[in-house]
This record gives C-alpha cells, sequence and structure tokens, in this order.
C-alpha cells in the first residue's frame, strides 16, 4: 500500500526550526507528525541551519536528503546583516547533504559544494530521474555573475552517484523576472515544472517541455486557479501522485506571521490538464510545515518510520 512522507523545516525564530522534520501519512490527505514533532536531524556545519528540502529514492537503494545551507536564527542578524541581498549574493555556494539506506538511520551531514564565484547562495534544490540519460538532474535556484546578480534563474547539474557532479548549467531562465524554487515532475514522457516567479506574474507559474532540460514553455491553464490566490505569498511548490492518479500540488503559504504559514493543496486530476483546485477542506496537518518534499513510502517503511525513537 502506497503511503507517504514529507521532509520539511518549521518557520520558528529559533535554531531548532531551520532543522530536517519528517510528516507521515497513509493517504496523502491527512498528516501526522514524527518523533514528537522534534527534529529528525540537525545541520552542525556550514550555516547550521537547512532549509528547502528534497528527498529522493535512488536507484541504488539509498535515500538522499538535500536542502538550502542556510539559517536565518543565527545568519540573518549576523553574517547577513538583516539582508536578504547580502544572503542571495553572499550565501552559501554549498548545499547539505544526508543519505540512508532505511529512512531512519542517516549519515553524517555532508557538504555539496557545487557554486563558484560566478554564483550566489544555491537555493531550493529538488532531484529527479533523468531515464534517457540514466543519470539524476539535481536543480536550484541562484543569482548569477551572468547577469551581474540579478534576478535568479534555475541551474542544474548531473549525478549518477551523488558523489560526482558535472558542471552547472542554465536550466530556465525567464526574461521578465526571475524564478526560484524549482520542482520537476514526469507524466507521459512530458516533463512539468513548477517555479515562483518573482514578476510578471508574481506567483507559482507550470512549464513543460519534452526534454527534461528544456526549452520550456507556459501551460496558461494553471494560471486561472493561481489568479484566484489575489497574493504572491505563495511559493516552495511540491507535487505528488496519489493512489487515484490524481496530482497533489502543495504551495507554501507565507503572508502572515506564525502559525497561520504553512502549506495549501490543491488537486488536478492530472499534470497535462494544469488545471489545479484548491481542496484545503480534504487535507490536515498538524502544524505548519514549511518548504519540503513529498516521497512515496511503503506501508513497511511508514511504520519503520513512525515507530523508530529519534535521537
Amino acid at each position: 500500500m502506497q503511503h507517504y512522507l514529507f521532509v520539511h523545516f518549521k518557520e520558528k525564530k529559533t535554531p531548532d526550526g531551520e532543522q530536517v522534520y519528517f510528516g507521515l501519512s497513509k493517504d496523502g490527505y491527512r498528516w501526522e507528525e514524527v518523533n514528537n514533532g522534534n527534529p529528525i536531524l540537525w545541520s552542525i556545519k556550514g550555516d547550521k541551519g537547512v532549509r528547502d528540502f528534497t528527498i529522493s529514492r535512488a536507484n541504488n537503494g539509498k535515500f538522499y536528503i538535500f536542502a538550502t545551507d542556510l539559517s536565518l536564527a543565527y545568519g540573518m542578524p549576523n553574517q547577513y546583516e538583516h539582508s536578504w541581498g547580502n544572503i542571495a549574493r553572499h550565501g552559501s555556494h554549498d548545499l547539505v547533504m544526508w543519505e540512508s539506506e532505511d529512512l531512519v538511520h542517516w549519515s553524517e551531514q555532508k557538504m555539496i559544494t557545487l557554486g563558484t564565484e560566478d554564483f550566489g547562495c544555491l537555493w531550493a534544490p529538488d532531484i529527479i530521474y533523468d531515464k534517457k540519460n540514466e543519470d539524476y538532474i539535481l536543480h536550484w535556484s541562484s543569482p548569477h555573475r551572468s547577469n551581474n546578480f540579478g534576478p535568479m534563474a534555475i541551474y542544474y547539474t548531473r549525478t549518477t552517484d551523488f558523489q560526482n557532479y558535472s558542471e552547472p548549467q542554465l536550466l530556465y531562465r525567464k526574461e521578465d523576472s526571475g524564478v526560484i524554487d524549482s520542482a520537476m515532475y514526469e507524466e507521459n514522457e512530458m516533463y512539468y515544472l513548477f517555479v515562483k516567479s518573482e514578476h510578471n506574474p508574481l506567483g507559482v507559474i507550470l512549464l513543460k517541455s519534452e526534454s527534461i532540460t528544456g526549452p520550456f514553455e507556459r501551460v496558461y491553464s494553471f494560471d486561472e486557479e493561481m489568479s484566484k490566490l489575489g497574493s504572491g505569498a505563495y511559493e516552495a511548490p511540491t507535487a505528488f501522485k496519489m493512489v487515484d492518479g490524481k496530482w497533489t500540488l502543495l504551495l507554501d503559504f507565507f503572508g502572515v506571521q506564525g502559525k497561520g504559514q504553512g502549506y495549501v493543496p490543491f488537486v488536478a486530476e492530472s499534470l497535462e490538464s494544469g488545471v489545479f483546485k484548491r481542496s484545503d477542506s480534504a487535507f490536515g496537518f498538524p502544524y505548519g510545515f514549511k518548504h519540503g518534499t513529498v516521497l512515496t513510502i511503503t506501508e513497511e517503511e511508514y511504520h519503520r518510520i513512525k515507530n523508530h525513537s529519534f535521537e
């Protein structure tokens, strides 16, 4: 039976918020906390905080968690001087990675250096398997020297073993604004890329391509439901396929302070349709999950995580 794991962080002003948290669900609709709502993993390297998670089940039998190396609790008032601009330009060129064979015992934290002096901070990694190339596309958003560290674009690298990585390449740049928070999925030999547009429009958009590395074109049918939100305070799209074949899209709402923040659900018959309908009443979260990724897991893996004593 198909169950679900959500890897995320919590929006808190203390360092324990920007760590690795797990949520579990038997059906993808109703979610429960893991480890009594306490962190599963702590970042002790780099900025000593992690955000914007992705998790992937690789063909080698291992699971990989990647995250942005950033702590607002520690860094925003200190090395970044309360400036998002300083973070974007001078933030970490590393992504944080953990690996596991069973989802409960995890390796030591590893720092994966992908950025160079040509990059600003590396934000919000995501992973998709390339069936044609038989490798993995790891993509993220960054400012870059090519446009004087202006509006961000999406970059990618390839890897077969999560140890060696190709030179970063441009995946997608929007001509009239920056884009962040990329998440890509495959359906019927087509690739669908969600990104947060920072202008024209301000909000999440959907793109598609016959190739995993583009070029991408807009799916305008997606925009109708997004226009009903009346706010650009939605980001960090993550999607997953349900048992009935429908797709759930979750958008992270940050438009209020405190407990009002968290994921808002939308459901579509297919990615191809692009028509996602907001479905708040069908979903339940124990607290505001923040910027993460959902992984389909087995019933055995669900119980293993649920019953494990994380220390």
